[in-house]
């Protein structure tokens, strides 16, 4: 509808609405936290398997430098070497490469859970389309990821420099070190300069990962306007409903009244209830209420019970009882035996005599 355009999305979005942003893979979720876990799990990969892969290089690199020195020049194959070379990296790479795929798969699953949907992959027009390439560029969501992308830079920026400025005077001192001396110092320098931009990474990631939470159910907010078209899609239209279920009173009504008109006797109140008892001594270990109502209803049964000869008794007491106590087309109570017995001793009376 038009007017649902200027309809402030104020109601939370309904369980179905969930659903079908998730089933198009639209979630809330941090890029930072991902980007955190392979952060983190790189730099723990590289301190505690370092050795082993700066011991594999070495090798690897002195090997070969030391074959192409006693080697003639004709007989070295290039491809050889390069075919070889590339195999060695590759099964040093593959464990940090496996490491990072993982930890980049379970923080998303972390996030988001398990999800399934090729929606977002699906080829359309709007993707290639210059307009809303632009629009997207410029928009709000762009300009804050931008902001927050600078920000990000400035922030991590200042604290791994925090803890560079203060080795400044340090690095006088490097030249009078041995090589393996001044290994040392870097490796500790840069881990901790890893270490603190990690801190500082880690607290940015919360904060943004609250901050996707928050904007995720932003955007999944409704109009109260989709909230009663959609539920007339799931339960209904109410007004059908309504309509619905007013048939159905009527039908209940028009069976109850037939009832009546084989009832034994109706029990008053004598103006507010009125409650219909039929008895089948055969078929029936005690009496069995047939209907009941209350004014207009209790009006009715009782029109309906003298224009059938159905004798209409007066009982508050017994009508009030039976009117609370006990439901449509169920036998009366034990307690109610001795009333209700007196009363229809009284109306087979009047039909012997009459």
């Amino acid at each position: 509808m038009p007017e649902e355009q200027y309809q402030e999305r104020t109601e939370p979005a309904t369980p179905r609405r969930r659903q079908e942003a998730r089933r198009k893979g639209q979630v809330g979720k941090s890029r930072e936290v991902s980007s955190l876990a392979i952060l983190v799990s790189g730099i723990l990969f590289l301190f505690f398997g370092g050795e082993w892969f700066l011991k594999e290089l070495g090798s690897f690199m002195s090997g070969n430098l030391s074959s192409l020195s006693f080697a003639p020049l004709e007989d070295t194959n290039i491809v050889v070497r390069l075919k070889e070379s590339a195999e060695f990296f590759m099964g040093v790479a593959f464990p940090f490469m496996m490491v990072l795929a993982t930890v980049a798969i379970l923080s998303n699953l972390v996030q988001t859970g398990l999800i399934w949907s090729v929606e977002p992959l699906a080829p359309k027009a709007s993707k290639i389309n210059p307009i809303e390439g632009a629009k997207r560029i410029i928009s709000k969501r762009s300009l804050v990821e931008l902001a927050k992308s600078i920000a990000k830079i400035i922030i991590v920026g200042w604290a791994a420099f925090s803890v560079l400025k203060g080795e400044l005077t340090h690095l006088i001192h490097l030249v009078y070190n041995d090589k393996w001396q001044i290994m040392a110092y870097l490796g500790d320098t840069s881990m901790r300069v890893a270490a603190r931009s990690c801190y500082v990474i880690a607290l940015l990631a919360l904060l943004d990962f609250i901050y996707q939470k928050w904007e995720h159910e932003q955007s999944l907010k409704m109009t109260k306007q989709e909230v009663k078209e959609e539920l007339k899609q799931t339960e209904g239209d109410p007004l059908i409903k309504s309509r619905i279920k007013a048939l159905q009173r009527e039908m209940a009504r028009r069976r109850m009244m037939e009832e009546v008109k084989k009832a034994d006797v109706v029990i008053t109140n004598p103006l507010h209830l009125a409650v219909a008892l039929h008895y089948e001594a055969h078929a029936m270990s005690a009496p069995k209420v047939v209907a009941k109502g209350a004014e207009k209803v209790a009006r009715k049964i009782k029109e309906v019970a003298k224009a059938h000869g159905v004798p209409v008794v007066e009982d508050k007491t017994l009508a009030q009882n039976l009117y609370k106590s006990v439901d449509i087309g169920e036998e009366i109570p034990s307690q109610f035996y001795h009333a209700v017995a007196e009363i229809l001793a009284y109306v087979y009376s009047l039909k012997n005599n009459s």
